[in-house]
């Protein structure tokens, strides 16, 4: 998966834990979109989190 180019967020480890209370591994995916930005006066693809884009860190092309 993905990491977020401007903030570095990526992949997050932990476990699920039943009602018996048993551990598994498990993971959680930062929610990143290849998104086109506006960088350096041309437009490069780029992996952003929506988390970054909503708060306007990335100018869109």
């Amino acid at each position: 998966m993905a990491k977020c180019d401007i903030c570095g967020k990526g992949v997050q480890f932990g476990n699920n834990v039943s009602h018996s209370h048993r551990k598994t591994n498990r993971i959680w995916h930062a929610n990143v979109k290849r998104v086109k930005c506006k960088l350096n006066g041309g437009n490069k693809k780029m992996h952003v989190c929506t988390r970054c884009l909503r708060s306007g860190l990335v100018e869109r092309a």
